[in-house]
């Protein structure tokens, strides 16, 4: 049966929770230490990598990845889904400052990573921070706030309700999320979070493969995301199974990628603005999805597998194959597993924003038969 609108809205931000989750134990690693680490591959939701010892082990992250906890690519997706509740029609780089800020700083959450109820400011990266000392303190103009921040995939990680809410309008995702992205991000960063939400756009188009979500991708792409996003496609064509296409998927991006061959140890070029370059994690997400047939377990097993930036390359693999194939996609175990863990509620983020997509598809339909009506009343001699 073919998925409904609603159904894609749902397994795609229950594929992407889901996804983070899995991935959040292992992020930073390489395959080799995932599989020397955990006595094979991960199939499933898995402790801290340090065990009891995660409050210290990583003193800049101090927080309990693992267990089924999601991490802040889902905080900051079910974010921007109360933003769109408040605003109820599309999103801007205004409504980053005057809705997504307020929240960072003033509206308390759980955050299962810190087992406790708190500001989502107390979480996130020093990316995603950003948004706060530009915006709140430093007053600069939204659209070009997002200039000068690390380039990474911050500004992509949470931009599947973009995607959701232009269902089937690849090229109206593409310019909402670089319009919301100018917030957040510049160059090939903002760019990924333009193009992710276009495949997740695409994605929930009826008849939507694995391969059309992907040439939508390359069809909107610029610069050295669409050539890594090329590259990658090229070698996932090659593999069906994720144990063999881990090695040649990196070997294929690496071009691409500046933080370089140790993820923890970025060489002096990482993050930097250039178009040469492309985040990692999208082009990854993805060629897992091709690997995977759009079947949802293989493809994020394969991006959780990956390692190094695993956690969001789950989460958008997990967004988009989700949007592909609906809520039955998702394992029920894994699924009722991180909600339970992270103590969250995974569907009332999809209920709340297919209820504002609606409106937006409204509005949308009537602004064009108003530009439809103004435009013929203009062309046509016997008006």
């Amino acid at each position: 049966m073919t998925p409904t609108l609603d159904d894609r809205i749902t397994g795609s931000l229950l594929g992407a929770a889901v996804g983070d989750a899995l991935g959040g134990p292992v992020e930073g690693y390489t395959p080799e230490q995932i599989a020397e680490r955990h006595g094979g591959r991960v199939t499933g939701v898995v402790g801290p990598w340090n065990g009891d010892a995660w409050r210290t082990a990583r003193p800049i992250a101090p927080y309990h990845k693992g267990d089924g906890h999601v991490t802040d690519d889902t905080l900051m997706t079910h974010a921007l889904i109360r933003v769109y509740e408040r605003v109820r029609d599309h999103l801007d780089a205004y409504a980053v400052a005057d809705h997504l800020v307020p929240e960072l700083m003033g509206s308390p959450v759980w955050i299962p990573e810190l087992e406790a109820e708190a500001l989502p400011l107390q979480r996130i990266f020093l990316a995603e921070k950003w948004l706060v000392a530009r915006l709140h303190y430093g007053h600069h103009d939204p659209r070009e706030a997002g200039t000068g921040n690390i380039v990474n995939c911050g500004a992509a990680m949470y931009m599947a309700p973009v995607g959701l809410v232009n269902a089937a309008d690849p090229h109206g995702a593409y310019a909402e999320a670089l319009d919301v992205a100018g917030a957040h991000q510049s160059s090939y960063g903002r760019e990924a979070a333009g193009v992710f939400a276009a495949a997740v756009a695409a994605a929930c188009a009826p008849g939507a493969t694995p391969r059309t979500v992907v040439d939508t991708a390359l069809a909107l792409a610029k610069d050295g995301t669409r050539a890594a996003i090329e590259a990658v496609a090229e070698v996932a064509d090659r593999h069906r199974d994720f144990e063999s296409a881990l090695a040649p998927l990196r070997r294929a991006v690496a071009p691409y990628d500046s933080v370089g061959p140790d993820y923890r140890e970025p060489g002096l070029d990482a993050r930097r603005p250039s178009r040469l370059h492309s985040i990692e994690e999208l082009p990854i997400a993805l060629g897992m999805l091709l690997v995977g047939e759009g079947d949802y377990r293989r493809t994020v097993l394969g991006a959780v597998n990956y390692g190094r930036d695993c956690d969001s390359i789950a989460t958008m693999a997990g967004a988009v194959a989700g949007a592909l194939r609906g809520e039955a996609a998702v394992p029920t175990d894994w699924a009722k597993q991180v909600a339970e863990a992270s103590r969250l509620d995974l569907h009332a983020p999809a209920r709340a924003l297919a209820a504002v997509g609606d409106e937006i598809f409204a509005r949308d339909t009537a602004r064009r038969r108003a530009h439809e009506t103004a435009r013929a009343a203009l062309t046509d001699p016997a008006r």
